[in-house]
């Protein structure tokens, strides 16, 4: 780098994910954003100012042919991702891409393999890793305290219209499977060991949208533990993901940064780590890894399994 400080370009940020690592990014004293990108001119420029971000640029190509961008984040539409994610890393940038890293196997598998082939740092934003309430039930698992005998976790969003989570339109479709289950597919492996055995049923296809609004997942891993994921776009609220790790030592409820006890004591998670955003947490790693020279936690290689999951769930689905 020829800077101070890890120059990052934003992909993407107008969205509303592009705008949290932008929130988070604001809290990084090793990171500057130097460009943000999107499709549209207007809302990008506003995003631009409202960040005091230097420059703002239309198009992806854009922003790989910038020698003042070391680094970029793609917070771009679910199919765009292995695609970008090879190209960011062909013109030599460090990049985190949005979860997921692509919604085939074979696109994440060659999306590995371009990673593995550099020496740059590439990782997904599997967030559930870096959420205090998920580190602190991590950090009892690593010291010996706790041991995962269930997960029971729901996924619930009311998504009957193609938006996003702004509730603006959306010009892609999401999917159960390929995003939101690769969170707790991801995080499981994550906490209680290597998935041994996985299946999944799902509800009707919508006949516009063309993908299954209801659906779900068990999973086993190596350790013995379960998983039962159940996931809807549905559930008229309350919206979001919720984690109940029943254990041999304790329950605990997870809700994004937040923790609970299985009577809804809450549990300080404050002390965890620097902050207690999970999005500025994934953030704080990819630039340390940058400026370290090292793999980061949520790397390309360390989430794949994951893929290779979903892979066969897809088989199995269809």
């Amino acid at each position: 780098m020829s800077s101070d400080k890890v120059r990052v370009a934003v992909v993407g940020a107008a969205g509303a994910f592009g705008m949290k690592h932008l929130d988070g990014l604001a809290s990084i004293d090793d990171a500057v954003v130097t460009v943000v990108s999107g499709t549209r001119p207007e809302p990008t420029q506003a995003v631009a100012d409202r960040y005091g971000v230097p420059a703002a640029v239309v198009g992806y190509e854009a922003v790989l042919e910038r020698d003042d961008v070391d680094a970029v984040i793609l917070a771009t539409p679910t199919g765009l991702h292995a695609s970008q994610t090879q190209a960011a890393l062909a013109a030599g940038k460090h990049v985190q891409v949005e979860i997921p890293l692509a919604d085939s196997l074979a696109d994440a598998e060659a999306t590995l393999a371009a990673a593995e082939a550099s020496s740059l740092v590439a990782m997904v934003g599997h967030t559930r890793r870096f959420n205090p309430s998920h580190q602190w039930v991590h950090q009892r698992i690593a010291a010996g305290e706790f041991g995962i005998q269930q997960m029971d976790v729901q996924t619930y969003f009311f998504r009957r219209t193609n938006t996003n989570a702004k509730g603006e339109p959306r010009s892609w479709t999401d999917h159960l499977l390929w995003h939101h289950a690769a969170h707790t597919v991801d995080l499981f492996a994550y906490q209680a060991g290597r998935i041994v055995q996985a299946n999944a049923i799902q509800g009707p296809i919508h006949p516009e949208l063309g993908i299954a609004m209801d659906m779900s997942i068990q999973l086993r891993a190596e350790s013995g533990a379960i998983c039962t994921l159940s996931l809807s776009f549905n559930n008229d609220g309350p919206f979001g993901t919720f984690f109940r790790y029943i254990g041999d030592t304790g329950t605990y409820i997870a809700r994004y940064d937040d923790l609970v006890d299985g009577r809804e004591e809450p549990i300080d998670v404050s002390n965890v780590a620097v902050s207690m955003n999970g999005i500025e947490l994934q953030d704080r790693e990819f630039v340390a890894a940058i400026r370290e020279g090292r793999e980061p936690n949520s790397s390309l290689r360390q989430v794949i399994d994951c893929y290779r999951v979903l892979g066969a769930l897809e088989e199995q689905l269809a």
